[in-house]
């Protein structure tokens, strides 16, 4: 079951950097082949981590400034965020275990 949020310019804020959980945040475009194989991968991180971590999606297309804003230069990059601040930043498509191995790292 997935948990997914859609993270926008008018949610990020509220969502992501204020949130009390570790979030993950998956920067994609509807375009993007390797965000697609990504894609089912983080639907089910969102469900075997829910309560622990916040999983959501954020479409670079819709909302450029958030990309700009955190230097997403290639996509899929997904990045987790503790505290408001950015602590892992993953870079192209990576297999469920590299994902769940640096998610885990950050969640102690």
């Amino acid at each position: 079951m997935s948990n997914e949020i859609e993270f926008t310019e008018t949610n990020f804020e509220n969502e992501v950097i204020q949130s009390d959980v570790p979030v993950l945040v998956d920067f994609w475009a509807p375009w993007c082949g390797p965000c697609k194989m990504v894609a089912p991968i983080v639907e089910e991180i969102s469900g075997e981590y829910a309560g622990r971590l916040k999983v959501g999606k954020l479409n670079t297309d819709d909302n450029q400034m958030v990309a700009s804003q955190f230097g997403v230069m290639s996509i899929p990059t997904l990045m987790i965020f503790k505290g408001g601040e950015v602590v892992e930043r993953i870079v192209g498509a990576q297999p469920k275990e590299a994902l769940t191995g640096k998610i885990d790292a950050v969640l102690g």
